[in-house]
């Protein structure tokens, strides 16, 4: 076994999506927690960069890798990386949401198509790698979106909501399908965050959501963290989301 298994035996957390916004966060709180973060992100080199020093100036363990996850060929590459250096997976959080939304009557196939391979393939593809590596007892977490319990209309950012809702159906097959191994699979689902590209005003989000304001990253992080030791739930999703969508 080489430096780099026995330097990271302890907890190992992979993160997609990593470097900005919900997924900086999650990595920060991993770190805290304990796991070695293998923080994969697409185009934000110093954003991950300075996530790295950051928790590594606070004792933890990171490093970043940059991956396309649509582009399965890369996906394979890393996780080889990853058994290499870390030797084993404990979490990974699906954390990649491309939202680009378009009406439904003049939505570009090319937007459809990058959309899917984003959200729904790449993260099908992580967890193939992944839970080839996952030791016993470990954790998928995806991250959804908020309503995905109701089909309902949705003329804008459809091909957000189709990825989102195949990631639900396959969030609950990878949990029936694992539970023999004791790997837990569950959901996460955001609504209305603050830094969200089509909050409504603070004078109007009421309309919207019962609750009255935007959800934090902190609002997410804790349901995250729920999830981390909630060791009899399994193919679960929670909408953290204020009542939006009800």
């Amino acid at each position: 076994m080489s430096d780099a298994r026995l330097e990271h035996a302890g907890p190992v957390a992979v993160v997609t999506g990593g470097a900005r916004r919900l997924g900086r966060h999650l990595c920060a709180m991993l770190a805290r927690r304990g796991y070695a973060v293998v923080v994969l992100y697409r185009g934000s080199d110093a954003e991950a960069a300075s996530l790295v020093e950051e928790i590594q100036v606070h004792g933890g363990t990171a490093r970043a890798r940059v991956l396309d996850v649509a582009v399965e060929a890369q996906v394979r590459v890393v996780f080889e990386d990853v058994t290499a250096r870390e030797g084993h997976v404990d979490l990974l959080v699906n954390n990649v949401g491309n939202y680009n939304p378009q009406h439904v009557t003049r939505l570009d196939p090319a937007v459809w198509d990058a959309t899917l391979a984003s959200n729904l393939s790449g993260a099908y593809y992580c967890c193939f790698h992944a839970l080839a590596v996952m030791r016993e007892g470990g954790n998928i977490i995806n991250i959804g979106m908020a309503g995905l319990e109701g089909i309902r209309a949705n003329e804008y950012g459809a091909d957000y909501y189709v990825s989102k809702t195949g990631l639900l159906v396959l969030t609950r097959s990878l949990a029936a399908a694992y539970a023999s191994r004791g790997i837990r699979v569950n959901m996460v689902s955001p609504g209305q965050l603050e830094n969200s590209i089509d909050l409504p005003s603070p004078e109007e989000i009421g309309r919207w959501v019962p609750l009255g304001r935007a959800g934090t990253l902190g609002d997410i992080t804790h349901a995250v963290e729920f999830l981390l030791d909630a060791s009899y739930v399994t193919g679960a999703n929670i909408d953290v989301a204020g009542g939006y969508r009800l």
